[in-house]
């Protein structure tokens, strides 16, 4: 074993370069680990603005950082470590649960879908819960467990892109993705929220092009809020059918996943956005149909239906 300082100090630049070697693969790991989580990503982003409904303008921004102190927690503390032990001493059940998670956004998708083709009034719901701090505390502990099934999904997307790496890597792309992600969420999502307030302020500026702007910003985010939604929910019906079919794939059903390659084929010449969206639409509609098989069996369960 070297010794001294100066020995000291060549073993710490031998580990430096080491790791700035490798710090171009760890990163292109994380980046290929967060762009697979990217359904899951906007689902969350979509979901998150309805939790600091009817709340008052200055309980919206400390009620998003308490969600998004939980969403970290359920990241860091509870799913990297079982995801890392997962990685290393059961690889093989990695793409079932995959499967399992795509599978359950499929049936989450086609239930949102239900819902907004079907919506219930929840007036009465809503007038239950008088006092703010109870609705707040209850509104935040729900969220946080939206979020651990979302952020479960999101690590396991991760890990199944990045398991061929070695552990170590693999460790330091899950939390990339954690942090990142998570960041990237509740920041759109601070930002979505006080987006009307902003513009509320605009609007009362004197410069008629400013005071238009802000207007336009009032007005245009319940639409926004609206699309938000919808595409958050085809993103999770996208993400989840590509998931099971590859991972039907890997397990020898290949029909679906002909099928869908057979399709994308068939539009090459439309260039790669076409193809893009064969994929995804194919994915989708897999999803689907999935997603509604999965919700119709379980309302015929008795206690299961809403």
């Amino acid at each position: 074993m070297a010794s001294g300082l100066f020995a000291l100090l060549d073993d710490v630049a031998a580990i430096a370069k080491v790791a700035a070697a490798t710090l171009d693969d760890t990163a292109a790991a994380a980046t290929r680990a967060s762009a697979k989580a990217a359904g899951v990503v906007v689902d969350d982003a979509a979901v998150t603005p309805r939790y600091v409904v009817g709340f008052t303008a200055d309980r919206e921004l400390p009620i998003v950082a308490k969600i998004a102190r939980g969403s970290l927690i359920n990241k860091l503390v509870f799913l990297l470590p079982g995801a890392m032990a997962l990685s290393y001493f059961l690889p093989a059940a990695i793409t079932p649960l995959l499967m399992a998670g795509g599978a359950f956004l499929c049936f989450e998708g086609a239930e949102k879908l239900w819902e907004k083709l079907t919506p219930a009034d929840e007036s009465a719901e809503e007038a239950a819960e008088t006092d703010p701090v109870a609705r707040e505390n209850a509104m935040v502990t729900g969220a946080v467990r939206t979020d651990l099934i979302l952020s479960a999904e999101i690590m396991a997307i991760a890990l199944g892109t990045v398991e061929g790496e070695p552990i170590a890597e693999q460790a330091i792309a899950l939390v990339a993705v954690a942090l990142g992600i998570t960041i990237l969420v509740y920041g759109a999502v601070a930002l979505i929220v006080k987006a009307d307030d902003a513009g509320v302020r605009l609007a009362r500026m004197k410069n008629g092009a400013v005071a238009a702007l802000g207007r336009g910003l009032v007005s245009g985010m319940p639409p926004f809020l609206a699309l938000l939604g919808w595409v958050g929910l085809a993103a999770m019906l996208w993400v989840g059918g590509h998931i099971v079919v590859d991972g039907l794939a890997k397990f020898g059903v290949h029909q679906p996943h002909d099928l869908l390659h057979a399709a994308m084929h068939m539009v090459e010449g439309g260039g790669g956005l076409t193809v893009w969206l064969a994929e995804a639409g194919g994915s989708g509609l897999f999803g689907l149909v999935l997603g509604g098989i999965i919700a119709g069996a379980l309302h015929l369960v008795p206690g299961k239906g809403h």
